[in-house]
C-alpha cells in the first residue's frame, strides 16, 4: 500500500533517507502486501447477535488463522478479546441500531486515543452519504480524520450510497463520489459497494487517490457469487475485500477466507480456489 514517508537527514551521510512511520507500520498489521482480507463484525451493536457473531470472540479465533489480515470490531469486543489475537484489529468508532428511529444516522461511540490505549491498529467510521443526516455524519468523519493524523493511525472509512437522495446506490457516478469524498476527508483506506462489474468499478478505483477495498452486501447466495465479486473487483484495482455476512455466516468460515486470501494476495481464478471451500465447521 502506497504510503506517505517521513524524511530524516542522516548525520553520517548528509543524505535523505525515508523513515518508516507508525501509520505505515499499522498499516502494515491490517494489510498483507498492501492489500485486505478483513472481515466486518461491528453488526452485533446494529442488529444484535445474528448468526455468525452469537460469539464474536469465538468468530475471530475460528478464522484467524486461516489468511485473515484484520478484522472491524466495536471498542467493547476489543476490550473484552479473551486472549491476543495474530491479526489487524480495527476500531469501529460511530453506530446506529436497527430499533432506533433513525438507523442511518451513525453517531459517535469513541475516539482514536481510548482505542490505542485498548491496543487498537486502525480505526474506522461508517458514514452514510444521501441520508438527510450527512452533515452531522461528515463532521465526524473530518474529526475522526484529524485525530488520526495526530495519532498516526490509519483511518479505513465506509462510506455508503445509503439515504434519500440515493436512487441507485450501485450507480458508478455515485459511487465514485462517495468514495472520493472519503479520500478527501483524509482516509487511508476507503470501503464501499461494488459497482457490479469491473468496467464501471474501474471508473470509482481511478478517482479516487487512496486505496479501495469492498464491502460483500447481503448474504450471497452461492460461494461462487462471492469469489467471482472478489476477483472482478480485485481485476478492477480495489485492494481487498470487507465481507462480513459471506464470512461469519457461510457453512465454513475459515474456508471462504482462505479462498478470498488466494485471490486478493496471491492473483489465484476463483476456479483455482474453490477446491477450499469444505463442508461446516
Amino acid at each position: 500500500m502506497i504510503s506517505n514517508k517521513e524524511i530524516t537527514l542522516s548525520r553520517s551521510s548528509g543524505s535523505f533517507i525515508p523513515m518508516v512511520s507508525g501509520r505505515d507500520i499499522r498499516l502494515n498489521r491490517i494489510t498483507k502486501n498492501g492489500k485486505m482480507v478483513c472481515i466486518p463484525m461491528d453488526h452485533g451493536m446494529t442488529d444484535g447477535p445474528i448468526p455468525g457473531l452469537e460469539n464474536t470472540h469465538d468468530m475471530i479465533y475460528l478464522c484467524e488463522n486461516s489468511g485473515l489480515t484484520s478484522v472491524i470490531v466495536n471498542k467493547g469486543i476489543l476490550k473484552s478479546l479473551p486472549r491476543p489475537v495474530n491479526i489487524g484489529l480495527i476500531t469501529h468508532l460511530s453506530a446506529s441500531t436497527s430499533l432506533g428511529p433513525h438507523p442511518n444516522k451513525k453517531v459517535l461511540m469513541g475516539n482514536v486515543e481510548d482505542s490505542i490505549r485498548l491496543g487498537t491498529d486502525a480505526v474506522s467510521v461508517h458514514i452514510n452519504i444521501g441520508a438527510k443526516e450527512e452533515p452531522e455524519m461528515l463532521e465526524i468523519l473530518g474529526m475522526i480524520s484529524d485525530q488520526c493524523q495526530n495519532w498516526n493511525i490509519p483511518l479505513l472509512a465506509m462510506m455508503y450510497p445509503r439515504g434519500e437522495n440515493v436512487k441507485n446506490p450501485y450507480d458508478p457516478n455515485i459511487v465514485s463520489h462517495v468514495t472520493r469524498i472519503g479520500a478527501e476527508a483524509g482516509a487511508d483506506i476507503v470501503k464501499s459497494v461494488y459497482t457490479g462489474d469491473i468496467d464501471s468499478f474501474k471508473s470509482v478505483i481511478k478517482s479516487c487517490p487512496v486505496p479501495v477495498v469492498i464491502a460483500g452486501g447481503p448474504k450471497a447466495k452461492t460461494d461462487k457469487d462471492i469469489l467471482e465479486m472478489c476477483w472482478n473487483a480485485m481485476k478492477a484495482g480495489a485492494k481487498g475485500v470487507t465481507f462480513g455476512r459471506n464470512i461469519f455466516q457461510h457453512r465454513n468460515p475459515p474456508s471462504i477466507v482462505k479462498a478470498l486470501y488466494e485471490i486478493i494476495i496471491n492473483a489465484k481464478k476463483p476456479n483455482e480456489v474453490i477446491n477450499l471451500l469444505g463442508k461446516r465447521k
